[in-house]
């Protein structure tokens, strides 16, 4: 058993669930990343494997059919998958958020009709905040759905869907112009049912086609445009207006402690990779692990991933307590993000030359991790609520 990022005081469920997911990410997942990433493929076969072992329904209630697990649990799985191939973490993280949001915040109706076919993998969900023109400025989204008889009118361009194509059901944040005080008190969040694919996949919702993008390929990204895409009343999530803000930033938290489990993958994925290669390739006469360069990076890597390993399970233990845990989220994405990077490119260095050759995992490690910067927040976003919540509770 490794000795990095060992989580104390798990049940045996908790163990057991872990080691068959570490051992699908060993024989079905690493073998395969490096030529389904290269070539952009979707996964069908992994995915196939992920809905066996009930992945998809890792969260959802017993009741709808899903294993009744802990944030803390998925957390620990979403490092493992991460660890082999974070697009094949991305798959079910945006869909993991969307059960959240359900269970959390939606009417017993929205529960009983979507968790059960989400719990098999049958029904896949995308989250959907961005727009364009507006990034993490959330305030400024332009989407809006206006009311008309029996439902909801949307209309507006939303951006950065992960699943945006394969997905059944998208969580979407858009104005419905109600006459708060605030930009927040004027958003709900809709529930949009539509088929898997691409092009016109509901009346008035469209989904263009992929997102070309430097890493985090195999999953697809995309943009979503809606053009007098009519709902019912019931894909209003809760069923109450004003509250689209408040939930989609509940979800925002838990994604939060899944993108820095995903940092913590990459990361020990990276430093195997590392540790593994200063051991195999020799340098003016002895193994690069010899060399104190070399040494003093594999200690400040391993350092670094006890270190974010630590923060992500703090925070999702927080949250699995009931208790806010707004800042220990975003410090746990903002450290283990940011060491992510750092521990990949001294991963990179150790390779020297080939690290740059696609042959090697590490080149496809260095595509990736950037995308953790930026990825349910940057890491000025996440400084920004640091710092706010550090004021409110040490106020002069």
């Amino acid at each position: 058993m490794p000795r990095l990022a060992q989580t104390r005081d798990l049940t045996e469920v908790q163990r057991d669930i872990l080691s068959t997911v570490r051992e699908f990410v060993d024989k079905e997942v690493i073998p395969h990343a490096q030529t389904l990433e290269h070539g952009d493929i979707y996964p069908e076969k992994i995915v196939a494997g992920m809905q066996e072992l009930g992945l998809f329904g890792l969260t959802i209630s017993e009741e709808y059919g899903g294993l009744g697990e802990s944030l803390l649990t998925y957390a620990l799985v979403v490092e493992e998958l991460s660890r082999g191939w974070m697009s094949v973490s991305g798959i079910v993280n945006t869909h993991f958020i969307v059960a959240y949001l359900l269970q959390q915040h939606g009417t017993p109706e929205q529960k009983a009709r979507l968790l059960p076919r989400m719990a098999t993998g049958e029904a896949r969900g995308a989250f959907s905040m961005s727009e364009p023109g507006c990034g993490s400025d959330v305030a400024a989204i332009r989407s809006k759905a206006v009311p008309v008889d029996g439902g909801w009118r949307l209309d507006g361009q939303k951006m950065w869907l992960t699943n945006g194509g394969y997905s059944s059901i998208v969580a979407t944040l858009v104005r419905t112009e109600l006459g708060a005080d605030t930009p927040y008190g004027n958003m709900s969040t809709f529930l949009l049912e539509k088929e898997p694919g691409f092009g016109e996949t509901a009346p008035g919702l469209t989904i263009p086609g992929k997102i070309e993008k430097m890493g985090y390929k195999g999953v697809e990204t995309t943009e979503m445009l809606l053009d007098g895409h009519v709902v019912p009343e019931t894909a209003l999530l809760g069923g109450e207006t004003g509250k689209g803000f408040y939930q989609m930033m509940d979800g925002v938290e838990v994604g939060r402690v899944n993108v820095a489990a995903r940092a913590c993958g990459i990361s020990i994925r990276a430093f195997e990779l590392g540790i593994a290669y200063a051991q195999q390739r020799q340098t003016f006469g002895q193994p690069l692990y010899k060399h104190q360069a070399i040494a003093f990076k594999l200690a400040e890597m391993g350092t670094k991933i006890e270190a974010a390993h630590a923060m992500m399970v703090n925070a999702a233990r927080l949250k699995d307590a009931g208790q806010r845990n707004d800042v220990e989220a975003g410090m746990a994405k903002l450290l283990a993000s940011e060491y992510c990077a750092e521990i990949v490119q001294e991963a990179f260095r150790i390779h020297g030359g080939y690290g740059y050759a696609k042959e090697y995992e590490i080149e496809r490690l260095m595509r990736e991790a950037p995308f953790l910067l930026i990825g349910e927040g940057t890491s000025e976003i996440q400084k920004t609520i640091i710092s706010r919540g550090l004021l409110r509770d040490y106020r002069a």
